[in-house]
């Protein structure tokens, strides 16, 4: 492995149209020689947080919690949640990923949601993504995946239906001119 892309996002090229990854960013939460793990960042379950609240016995204390989608992590371990978030409250349930964003799998980092201790922006996935060695270099090679440094606006504050293409934008190309065939000279 050249350089590790944690902290990077991953942008499905059209050569993915018809797979699960269909359209998906995903932020890179892990990369090196053993392989990778992400989050899609633009794929909402159909499960929404206060329900997900509700779910696990936690008061919602969040007024637009009925209108915050749970996304779909990826296809690995869907019954487990994640939270991507800003800020940490609690260094002891978090871990950085890099700069100030951070992952958490606690129950309590959820109970500080709407509260003075909650992270000023987080979004919560169920299950993730991921890659053994050397999968994901080849899938870039074979130019399903485009790559760039994470942008925290898109991260914590696009709409998941514009995730796609703010990604691309931010390597200055429209990603709807890419072919969905590839060739190699």
């Amino acid at each position: 492995m050249t350089s590790s892309l944690k902290g990077h996002f991953l942008i499905a090229t059209p050569a993915l149209n018809g797979s699960y990854f269909h359209h998906s960013v995903i932020y890179l939460c892990e990369h090196d020689d053993d392989g990778a793990m992400g989050i899609v960042i633009n794929q909402p379950a159909d499960l929404m947080l206060d329900e997900l609240f509700t779910q696990v016995n936690i008061e919602n204390k969040l007024p637009n919690a009925a209108s915050t989608p749970i996304l779909f992590g990826g296809p690995m371990q869907q019954d487990h949640g994640i939270i991507l978030h800003d800020s940490p409250s609690n260094t002891e349930i978090s871990s950085q990923i890099i700069g100030d964003v951070y992952l958490s799998a606690s129950v309590e980092l959820l109970r500080t949601l709407g509260t003075d201790q909650s992270p000023m922006h987080s979004l919560i996935a169920l299950g993730y993504s991921g890659w053994g060695a050397g999968q994901l270099e080849q899938e870039i090679i074979d130019n399903s995946w485009l790559t760039t440094a994470a942008n925290n606006t898109i991260l914590f504050n696009t709409p998941s239906d514009k995730c796609w293409h703010a990604a691309a934008e931010l390597l200055g190309i429209d990603i709807n001119l890419i072919s969905d065939t590839v060739g190699h000279a």
